[in-house]
């Protein structure tokens, strides 16, 4: 079984959904020498693009212990090579005490953006290189992509400042800016140059995002290759649709709204925020999409004692509702996902790949207004 084979009729149907839809991946890595393990050549990250049909990524380097300069000129390189899918950022460590030259000469070299890891990087954003950073960004109308996921303390009321010192810049909070995103959702509509990536997995806080911040704010993401820019597509925007957001405005978020600040042009506003919607209660689904990323989450860090193998089970027997239940299709369409992952798995036991679709699993159950592709539940699930 391939995954690509297995993911079509969902991107077919995404696409039936949101017509004209034209995929932007915001937040890529390439690189070989992150402390973490993971590796990601250009030529790996352009093929998943072109598995998403995506228009085009920003990317940059992975962690880079010894430095970056040859990091920055490799990302340069690659996009060059790209034919215009990849849109470089530099990467700088503002610790080191050469960030801002090192930034200057990638930019002057061709990069079009800045990424910081506050995390990997062992800084804050009240680093005295960070503000020198945004002024170059600000000067040159350039984004400022940030690491704000898991791992770091708070940080939103620095990016709020920097947001308002230094309008002309975009300054895109990554991984769906869960640090802060209880309270930056109510003050992002006075600061429209600071944005969301949605590069994160956690239902909720993805239901969050694109319920609380203006649409125009937020711009879609994987983090490949931690993530996969198919997968996270296809999950996302049926969370994004379920909060409620329009086709058009579906069409800014997942590609538009990046190839806007990728060409330097004005962010296009998109209205407010959705709002959180009165809906009925799907308390047997939400047992479903918790188990299912309960088991993903173990499985990517190793499942060293079998509990992501538990969780499976439980979000597999919690698909056994009964027959003429209302949403019935839905648990049908996630089992068979749940079939895909275990045939994948067992073909594939060294690739990360088939856990993504646990990842999707998960959006699915959690998005049972959003229509499934036709003839996908139960499609997968012969010979398991």
């Amino acid at each position: 079984m391939e995954i690509d084979s297995l993911l079509a009729p969902w991107l077919d149907h995404t696409r039936d959904l949101v017509d004209g839809l034209e995929l932007f991946d915001a937040h890529t890595h390439v690189g070989q020498n992150d402390p973490d393990g993971m590796r990601q050549t250009p030529e790996e990250l352009l093929a998943g693009l072109r598995r998403a049909r995506a228009t085009g990524a920003f990317v940059f380097p992975m962690h880079e212990p010894d430095g970056y300069p040859p990091a920055n000129d490799m990302v340069l390189e690659a996009a060059a090579r790209s034919g215009g899918l990849l849109v470089p950022f530099c990467r700088v460590a503002p610790n080191g005490g050469v960030a801002v030259a090192e930034a200057r000469r990638a930019l002057d070299a061709g990069a079009r953006g800045i990424k910081l890891h506050p995390r990997a990087e062992r800084f804050t954003l009240d680093h005295p290189a960070v503000r020198e950073l945004a002024a170059l960004a600000a000067e040159r109308e350039l984004p400022v992509l940030v690491h704000a996921g898991r791992g770091i303390p708070a940080l939103g009321a620095h990016m709020v400042r920097l947001a308002a010192e230094f309008p002309s810049a975009r300054f895109i909070l990554a991984h769906a800016g869960i640090t802060d995103l209880a309270w930056l959702w109510q003050v992002a509509p006075d600061h429209p140059n600071l944005l969301f990536d949605s590069s994160w997995w956690i239902g909720p806080d993805l239901q969050a995002l694109f319920s609380l911040v203006p649409p125009g704010q937020i711009v879609f993401a994987s983090d490949a290759p931690y993530g996969h820019t198919l997968v996270s597509a296809l999950g996302q925007l049926r969370i994004a649709l379920q909060a409620g957001l329009s086709p058009a405005q579906a069409r800014l978020v997942f590609g538009g709204q990046s190839r806007h600040i990728a060409a330097r042009e004005p962010l296009e506003d998109a209205g407010p925020a959705v709002g959180e919607r009165e809906r009925p209660a799907r308390a047997l689904l939400e047992r479903v999409a918790t188990f299912t990323i309960l088991g993903a989450l173990a499985l990517l860090r190793g499942d060293t004692d079998g509990r992501g193998a538990e969780q499976l089970a439980l979000a597999r027997l919690s698909c056994n509702v009964p027959d003429g239940y209302d949403d019935g299709p839905v648990f049908s369409a996630v089992l068979a996902l749940l079939d895909a992952y275990a045939v994948l798995a067992a073909e594939q036991p060294e690739s990360r790949a088939p856990r993504t679709l646990l990842m999707l699993a998960s959006s699915v159950a959690r998005s049972p207004d959003v229509p499934l592709p036709p003839g996908v539940a139960g499609s997968f699930s012969a010979g398991v």
